[in-house]
């Protein structure tokens, strides 16, 4: 076999792979086999360039990243439906079906995924562009993001000369909830819903972003079919599952009755779905019927969406009980007695924050109405008061951690509470994860994934113990072969040697950045002589606030912080500081730096700036003392002359700070 024919093999055998793993949720092929098989068709693509093809299975990540999204004019528009709210607004619709079409009606009814809708365009069998619904006329250009999703197939058995699906792409609840964990772990904000996560990552610029998310689709509609023809919606249904694509399920109702206790079996079953639904979609099975009943200026005039209504239900709590999060924040939430909402069984409710709990005056004991309305987590939504019991008290979260009892601190911007131990179990992948990070400890391949694996098989408990691992047992791991074992324990071995600055940061004390650790670090040289400051000598350093000072006096107080303080030492990592010690020659002035540098990037310049005691801004004002700008420096060049603030070169910047214009700088 030529390098031709393997390239078309390793194809095939690829494609009916992801169309068994994605679509069919039956694989024959192994991970393994399917990883070495993909690596072996991308090196002979790569051998080969002129043998890629837009359809083939290396091509499902990659593509470059887009500046912005192009318009896409939609051939057909993608209708938005008519919502309906009861089971008499669903008769009436009805009604007006019966009266255009008075030999009968025959309904499909299917859930209404709650995610984004796009159209999906194929050309002699081969998908060339996919796009948003956008407003319906008009949608945005992400085929590329597209691609990257496993259950669109790029090719199809049948090759029309054109085909146009819709569909509705979602984020799975399993790849929702993995997707925020990680989010978690970076302390990176939380995606509200899974159809918010799934609307921002099909538009994200970078696809190789977008195929991380683990995005799915189901499709619903022929929009356009150039070469066949169909009598029904659910023939075209069969049609495109016979295509390798993922349908949305679907049933054929004789009756508007029957579809209506269809709707209601699919909302009281909607956990069984992989993704959230909001209602159910009934539609006029017959496309010819369509054809007659044609669409109003909005929608079209053959099918509804029914929306299911929030359910509330009385329930009393039985208790409250408080949940330590990855980032160390303490959740309450009460425990119900159990009530039937959804179509699952409700035994407890979100309380968010102490804020929301004091707002509601909410009590063990209370009768509360506890609601679920297209949320994972179910909330109260008021108390019953006139059902109060006497003697019930107001509740306050803990004062310590319920999980390693060091003392909890209210965020100083925020409602959230937090636990400040240092080695609280309940924090250990977060604190892991942020000691590794590039603006910390910057171990280079200690991520997420791999801090999950390392605790789990009970090699790591904390930051002491990773320069403890070596290379013979991290190979064990899942998915860590023997060489990026010996990377790993390379990297972990380098930043033993990190200045104390980063240790600072890694340690994640609250209040202490990046910007905070320099400058203390530079300040006191040594992690014992910080350690021994008071809180005058703390507040006395610039950008030293009270807050931050009285932060690090309990953070070096806490017998957590102690014990892991020690074991850093025991594994020799350094505590003190490479910089030099931070002078004062530019104390209290205030720098801002604009245009193109030659001799140093602005960082650099920052950097130099802040060694001697001054600060940089970002913008102009009364308070800057001097601008420094390069070549094509623009508006703030403009305002300093504008306030008679003194412009430098670099060369006189240099001058001010000693150094001649020549002398290499960092």
């Amino acid at each position: 076999m030529d390098e031709k024919q393997e390239i078309q093999s390793l194809r095939r055998e690829l494609e009916q792979a992801n169309y068994e793993y994605y679509v069919l949720d039956n694989p024959s092929m192994s991970d393994y086999d399917f990883d070495h098989k993909l690596r072996r068709l991308e090196e002979l693509e790569a051998a080969h360039p002129e043998l890629v093809t837009p359809d083939s299975p290396t091509q499902r990540v990659g593509g470059k990243v887009a500046d912005g999204f192009q318009e896409v004019r939609h051939r057909i528009p993608l209708e938005s439906l008519q919502d309906v709210f009861s089971v008499e607004e669903l008769e009436e619709f009805d009604q007006r079906m019966r009266e255009a079409l008075p030999e009968g009606v025959e309904y499909d009814v299917e859930p209404k995924v709650d995610g984004l809708s796009v159209a999906l365009e194929y050309e002699n069998g081969l998908f060339v562009r996919g796009a948003t619904r956008g407003d319906g006329q008009v949608g945005e250009d992400v085929t590329e993001n597209l691609r990257t999703i496993p259950s669109i197939p790029l090719r199809l058995p049948e090759a029309l000369p054109a085909l146009i699906v819709r569909g509705e792409v979602f984020m799975p609840k399993k790849s929702f909830e993995r997707l925020n964990k990680e989010r978690e772990l970076r302390g990176e904000s939380l995606f509200a819903n899974p159809r918010n996560a799934a609307a921002g990552s099909l538009r994200q610029l970078d696809p190789k972003i977008a195929a991380s998310r683990g995005l799915d689709i189901r499709v619903f509609n022929i929009q356009w079919a150039e070469g066949k023809t169909f009598q029904t919606h659910s023939e075209t249904l069969e049609y495109l599952r016979e295509q390798h694509f993922k349908v949305i399920p679907h049933d054929t109702c004789k009756s508007i009755a029957e579809a209506a206790e269809r709707i209601q079996a699919m909302g009281e079953g909607r956990e069984a779905y992989p993704f959230d639904i909001d209602g159910a979609v009934v539609k006029v099975n017959s496309l010819a019927e369509r054809e007659t009943l044609g669409s109003t200026a909005k929608f079209p005039r053959w099918a509804a969406a029914y929306k299911y209504p929030p359910e509330q239900k009385p329930s009393r709590v039985v208790d409250i009980v408080v949940q330590v999060g990855r980032t160390g924040v303490l959740t309450p939430k009460a425990v119900v007695e159990p009530v039937r909402l959804a179509g699952t069984t409700v035994t407890s409710a979100t309380l968010h924050n102490q804020d929301f709990i004091a707002e509601k005056d909410i009590r063990i004991g209370d009768t509360v109405l506890v609601q679920k309305a297209g949320e994972i987590i179910p909330e109260i939504v008021e108390v019953l008061k006139e059902k109060r019991p006497e003697g019930t008290q107001p509740y306050h979260l803990p004062e310590q951690c319920p999980v390693c009892g060091a003392p909890v601190a209210r965020d100083e911007d925020g409602a959230h509470i937090r636990c400040t131990g240092a080695e609280c179990p309940a924090q250990r992948l977060r604190h892991l994860v942020h000691f590794a990070s590039r603006d910390a400890m910057d171990i280079e391949g200690l991520g997420p994934a791999v801090v999950e694996n390392l605790v789990g098989a009970g090699l790591v408990k904390g930051p002491g113990d990773l320069y403890h691992l070596n290379a013979e047992e991290v190979a064990q791991l899942e998915r860590m072969g023997k060489k990026s074992a010996e990377n790993l324990v390379a990297a972990i071995e380098r930043s033993k040697g990190n200045d104390l600055s980063r240790l600072l940061f890694a340690f994640g004390i609250r209040q202490v950045g990046q910007k905070a650790g320099k400058v203390l670090a530079a300040r006191f040289g040594t992690l014992d002589a910080l350690m021994a400051a008071s809180e005058e000598e703390l507040t006395a350093v610039p950008d030293i606030g009270g807050i931050t000072a009285r932060s690090l006096l309990q953070w070096f107080q806490s017998p957590q912080s102690i014990h892991l303080i020690d074991t850093l030492r025991e594994a020799g990592v350094n505590l003190e500081s490479h910089e030099e010690p931070v002078g004062d020659q530019l104390a209290g002035k205030i720098f801002v730096l604009t245009g193109t540098l030659k001799r140093f990037t602005r960082d650099e310049a920052g950097a130099m700036i802040e060694a001697q005691g001054g600060k940089v801004s970002g913008s102009v004002s009364k308070k800057t003392s001097y601008v420094v700008a390069g070549e094509a420096a623009g508006s703030k060049l403009r305002k300093a002359q504008e306030l008679g603030i003194p412009v430098l070169t670099e060369e006189e910047f240099l001058t001010m700070l000693g150094s001649r214009p020549d002398t290499d700088q960092l």
